[in-house]
C-alpha cells in the first residue's frame, strides 16, 4: 500500500502547504496518539530543530496528543538521534521529532520513533494514516494527556555520546571546528567536544529560527573548509539542522563525506578484529569505495537510497556500519539511528587511536568522478520508466561510460526533484553527459 502522506523520512514539505499545517499537525498527534498509545500510560517525546515554525507544531502536535489520552515529555530543541535515545531512555511509547532535517527554514516535518528508538514500520505508518482519515475526537478530560519539559535531557544525550567512544580516548590537545548549521545541535556539539577535552571553535551556533542550514552545515562545508585553515585546526565537522548527518573536513581543508568515512571506520575496525561482517551503502555511494573496500576484502552491499532501507539490509545481515554519502551513518553497535555527533566520535577515535590526521586515513580510497544534478518536476516520477526518450538518453549515456560509469535517475523522497547522477573515470565525460541527461529530463518533465 502507498503511504497517502509519509514519505522516505517521515512527513516534510513546505510550512501553511498541506499537510504542513497547524490544522494537520493537530489531526496527526491524535492519530498518532490513538495508533502509538492507546491505552498506554508511557508518554510521547517530542523534540525540535530551531525553525521559527517549530513551536506552532510542537504546541498543535501535543494537543492532538493530549485529546488522544497521550502523555507528553516535551525536550526543545534537539537533534533527531538525541530523540531517539532519549525515546529508549525514558521508556517511551514512541518519539517525535519536528524537522525538515537539511532544507531551508521554510519546510518542515515530522519524524517518528519506535519505542526502541528506530523508524517505524510501514504498517504502522498506515494505520496513522488510517487513522486520519477518522473524525477528530476528544477522549473524556479526567483520561486526558499531560504536558511535562526535560529539562536534563541535553546533559543526558551529551553523557551518550561521550560513551559511544572508550573511556581512555582523550582529545585533549586537538583543535577543533564544529558547524552546527544553526540547528538542533548548535548546544550539544560544543560540548561534547569539550568535555573530551579538545579546543572547540564553534560556527554556525547562532539560531533564530531562521537561519538554519543557510549557507553552512554539511549541505554547505565549504564555510568549515575556510573556518579550519583560518584557525590552523586539526580537523572540522560539519553537521546538518537535525544532527543526523556529518560531513569532515582535514586540517588541508579538504572535505571528506560519508563514503570516505564509512571507509575509515570500516577498515579502523578490521584492523582490529571488530568488523562485523560488512558495509551497506547505497545505490548513490561513490563506485571508489566500492574498490577500496574489496581490496581489503570487506564485503559490500547497495541498498534504495534512505537510512531506513539502509538500517534493514544492516539488519537483514547481521551487520552494525552502514550510511550514504551524505554523512548519515550508522552504526549499530552504538545507536540506533544515524547520528552526526556519535559519528563524527568514531571517525576521531581512530585518528586518536592511529596517530594520524584525517588525510592520510583517505589515502587508500580514489573517489571516482561523480556528478549529480537536481532537476525540479511537476510530472510523476512514474512517468520516467514511461519514457522511451530518457530510457534511450540513459541507455545512451550508460554505453558510452562502459563498464566503468554508472547512471541513476532517482526522485527525491524530500523535495519534489529527479536526482540525475553519472559515474565515471573521464570527469570531462562525465560532466557533459549528466548535463546533456539532465537537459532531456527536464524537457520531458519539466515543472
Amino acid at each position: 500500500m502507498k503511504n497517502k502522506y509519509f514519505g522516505t523520512d517521515g512527513i516534510r514539505g513546505r510550512v501553511g502547504d498541506s499537510p504542513v499545517t497547524a490544522d494537520f499537525m493537530l489531526r496527526l498527534g491524535r492519530a498518532a496518539g490513538k495508533v502509538l498509545a492507546d491505552g498506554d500510560s508511557r508518554s510521547v517525546v517530542i523534540g525540535k530543530d530551531t525553525r521559527i515554525s517549530g513551536y506552532m507544531f510542537e504546541s498543535a502536535l501535543e494537543a492532538g496528543l493530549a485529546a488522544a489520552g497521550a502523555n507528553v515529555a516535551l525536550l526543545g530543541p534537539m537533534p533527531t538521534p538525541a530523540v531517539a535515545y532519549l525515546t529508549r531512555t525514558l521508556h517511551a511509547c514512541a518519539g517525535i521529532v519536528i524537522s525538515a532535517s537539511h532544507n531551508p527554514f521554510y519546510d518542515n516535518g515530522i519524524k517518528f520513533f519506535s519505542a526502541e528508538g528506530e523508524k517505524l514500520p510501514d504498517d504502522v505508518e498506515q494505520a496513522i494514516e488510517a487513522e486520519l482519515d477518522e473524525p477528530f475526537s476528544t477522549i473524556p478530560s479526567e483520561r486526558m494527556g499531560k504536558a511535562t519539559r526535560i529539562d536534563d535531557a541535553a546533559g543526558r544525550y551529551i553523557e551518550f555520546c561521550k560513551g559511544t567512544i572508550p573511556f581512555e580516548i582523550t582529545l585533549r590537545g586537538m583543535t577543533i571546528v564544529v558547524d552546527c548549521a544553526n540547528g538542533a545541535t548548535y548546544r550539544v556539539a560544543p560540548a561534547v567536544m569539550n568535555e573530551l577535552g579538545a579546543r572547540v571553535i564553534t560556527i554556525g551556533a547562532d539560531p533564530d529560527g531562521l537561519n538554519i542550514n543557510e549557507n553552512c552545515g554539511s549541505t554547505n562545508p565549504e564555510l568549515l573548509s575556510h573556518a579550519v585553515l583560518e584557525h590552523g585546526a586539526d580537523v572540522g565537522i560539519a553537521l546538518d539542522g537535525d544532527g543526523d548527518r556529518v560531513i569532515m573536513v582535514d586540517a588541508q581543508g579538504n572535505i571528506v563525506n560519508g563514503d570516505e568515512l564509512l571507509y575509515i571506520i570500516a577498515t579502523a575496525r578490521q584492523d582490529k578484529g571488530l568488523l562485523q561482517g560488512g558495509v551497506v551503502g547505497t545505490v548513490m555511494s561513490n563506485f571508489g569505495m566500492e574498490l577500496a573496500l574489496k581490496k581489503r576484502d570487506i564485503p559490500f552491499l547497495r541498498a534504495p537510497v534512505g537510512d531506513r532501507h539502509v538500517h534493514r539490509a544492516l539488519a537483514d545481515n547481521g551487520w552494525t556500519l552502514g550510511g550514504e554519502a551524505s554523512g548519515h551513518l550508522l552504526f549499530l553497535d552504538r545507536t540506533s539511528t544515524g547520528d552526526g555527533i556519535v559519528s563524527a566520535l568514531q571517525v576521531l577515535e581512530v585518528m586518536v587511536s592511529k596517530g594520524k590526521g584525517l588525510a592520510e586515513l583517505t589515502t587508500d580510497i580514489q573517489k571516482v568522478p561523480q556528478v549529480m544534478i537536481n532537476v525540479p518536476v511537476k510530472k510523476p516520477v512514474s512517468d520516467i520508466d514511461n519514457s522511451e526518450i530518457v530510457n534511450k538518453a540513459i541507455r545512451s549515456a550508460e554505453d558510452q561510460l562502459g563498464e566503468t560509469g554508472r547512471v541513476i535517475l532517482r526522485a527525491s523522497g524530500t523535495e519534489p526533484l529527479i536526482r540525475v547522477t553519472l559515474e565515471g573515470t573521464d570527469e570531462n565525460q562525465v560532466n557533459e553527459l549528466a548535463k546533456e541527461l539532465a537537459e532531456i529530463v527536464r524537457t520531458e518533465l519539466a515543472v
